[in-house]
């Protein structure tokens, strides 16, 4: 056959790479498999055939407000099994899921919910007067609609979900969608600045769903089971819901219950093979549930911050259980990495290649950049920008012009890394983080991780601070674990062999809590102007 004679169109190339044929999939396939709702006393259970339904059903009901294509949907919810329907439902039926982010502040919060022109609002009960602090300044909204029980007062009149529901028949006939429409939103945590909106197309989440169950990332199976700890207003909770969904793993959802003791509970009772979260949740856990039983966990995914090695080693020491770092951001849809040990390991332990950031992923190209843009070799040394394209990688802001983000179709990430010959990434600082002393650069991240390390501490910011003589000097602020002593000096000499001498910061606080993002991050703007409003208590070794 002469190849060159063959249709510059096909049938494959014309099928359309959607969320429809996703929700068919896990529907008809996958119709026994389990979504689970911890709801602080007990559980629901509904299956995959059910949550289907009713998800037809919002559709319906959706269409009946007059949503239509295009539209944005926000949600304003916990993890549950009604947000898991407002996945399904909303960009099935061409509309754009707006997953809205419940830890914002009231003007970051009325600022993306106007920017998207949201029209219709889904809220848990429980949290509507978070919601209801901005209701008087949303024009665009026309419908707030209510789950669960609660006081939604504040939000004048609205709907109810289960009612709405209730009135539809069931089956929806879907429209054709075209795999580039956008299919769900998230803004960033807008740590400087107003959030920025990050649209996720059909065809990204359907070719990042594809890779979670990749022997690449996750290699999520029928066979498991997922807990859904991450936020799913957070970059979709890291694409697991649409996995899950699509290979027919079971899902589990905490709802608010994020803290050790129910989270301790939910995995011993409902025994899910698979979880991810940010360090500052998995560390609440190690050290306020030692005792759970994880040992239904095959693995843990972290991602949103370094993960600390103290942190890697104690859950192996004392839950059996690996923890497996994952990189990505808001605008990556969102992993780009993931710290699967290589199977040549070289002369490197299994923690030695667990505490790197992770290693490129099929679908993504990635590239360093010094401040000269000139591209960097992957040599493990040489360090740069990180720059990513690739096909669940965002090309542009919803709305925003950022030319400072984008490069000649690359995303300029802001982390600094080195990457080694054979794709693993190792973060050492966000660009606006590095701390340069004397002309030499000083790593945050790897500064923190070592203090992290020491037995008495629970976790440690460091940030970059006047000086005199060396222009920066690192500044590390310390939460001690309950019970625990230790002082700057005990922990400069635990630093002494650790790490490069001159890293070894002269500051030091004590502080009882790392300020955090919305997405749990740390959140080091904070600790500068505390420090320069003079409201850290800051000592100084000779």
């Amino acid at each position: 056959m002469d190849i060159g004679a063959l249709p510059t169109s096909t049938m494959q190339d014309d099928y359309q790479l959607t969320i429809r044929p996703l929700f068919e999939h896990g529907r008809r396939q996958h119709a026994s498999s389990k979504v689970i709702t911890f709801t602080g006393d007990g559980y629901t259970e509904a299956s995959f055939a059910e949550v289907a339904e009713r998800a037809d059903r919002l559709a319906a009901a959706l269409t009946r407000l007059g949503i239509r294509p295009g539209d944005r949907v926000g949600t304003f919810m916990w993890n549950n099994q009604t947000h898991l329907e407002a996945y399904l439902a909303v960009p099935c039926m061409g509309a754009v899921l707006h997953t809205l982010n419940i830890r914002l502040f009231p003007e970051q919060l009325d600022y993306v919910i106007n920017h998207a022109e949201d029209r219709v609002i889904i809220v848990d009960a429980s949290i509507a007067p978070l919601l209801g602090r901005v209701r008087d300044t949303l024009p665009t909204v026309q419908h707030i609609i209510t789950v669960g029980q609660g006081d939604t007062s504040s939000l004048g009149e609205t709907l109810d979900y289960d009612a709405l529901l209730a009135a539809e028949q069931a089956g929806f006939a879907y429209p054709e969608v075209p795999e580039h429409a956008g299919a769900a939103m998230c803004y960033t945590s807008g740590t400087t600045g107003n959030p920025k909106g990050v649209m996720y197309s059909h065809r990204s989440t359907y070719l990042h769903s594809l890779m979670a169950t990749s022997t690449a990332s996750l290699a999520l199976a029928e066979t498991d089971r997922m807990l859904v700890i991450v936020p799913m207003f957070h970059a979709n909770a890291w694409g697991v819901p649409y996995a899950a969904w699509l290979i027919g793993a079971d899902l589990v959802f905490p709802q608010q219950y994020l803290q050790a003791a129910p989270l301790a509970r939910i995995i011993e009772d409902t025994r899910p093979t698979l979880t991810g979260a940010v360090p500052t949740v998995l560390n609440d856990l190690l050290h306020n549930a030692p005792t759970a039983d994880l040992s239904s966990l095959r693995m843990v995914m972290c991602g949103g911050a370094a993960v600390p090695r103290a942190l890697i080693e104690g859950y192996q020491q004392t839950f059996g259980v690996w923890i497996t770092q994952g990189w990505g951001m808001t605008e990556t849809s969102p992993v780009c990495a993931f710290g699967t040990p290589p199977k040549d390991r070289a002369d490197r332990s299994e923690v030695d290649w667990r505490v790197r950031t992770g290693r490129v992923m099929p679908g993504v190209e990635l590239r360093l950049v010094d401040d000269n843009g000139a591209v960097q070799p992957w040599d493990g040394e040489s360090l740069g920008e990180i720059e990513v394209r690739g096909p669940w990688i965002t090309g542009s802001y919803y709305h925003v012009d950022a030319p400072d983000r984008f490069d000649d179709g690359w995303l300029r990430t802001g982390d600094v890394a080195s990457v080694s010959a054979n794709g693993f990434v190792m973060i050492s600082d966000r660009a606006k983080d590095v701390i340069k002393s004397g002309g030499e650069w000083v790593s945050s991240v790897d500064l923190e991780n070592t203090i992290m390390g020491h037995p008495a501490v629970a976790e440690a910011a460091v940030i970059g601070v006047p000086d005199e003589r060396w222009d920066e000097r690192p500044l590390a602020c310390v939460v001690l674990k309950d019970g625990t002593q230790a002082s700057a000096d005990d922990l400069r000499h635990w630093l002494a062999g650790r790490t490069a001498k001159f890293w070894v910061p002269e500051h030091w606080s004590f502080i009882e809590a790392v300020p955090k993002t919305s997405v749990g991050k740390f959140d080091k703007k904070v600790l500068r102007a505390q420090f320069a409003g003079g409201d850290l208590d800051v000592e100084t070794l000779d």
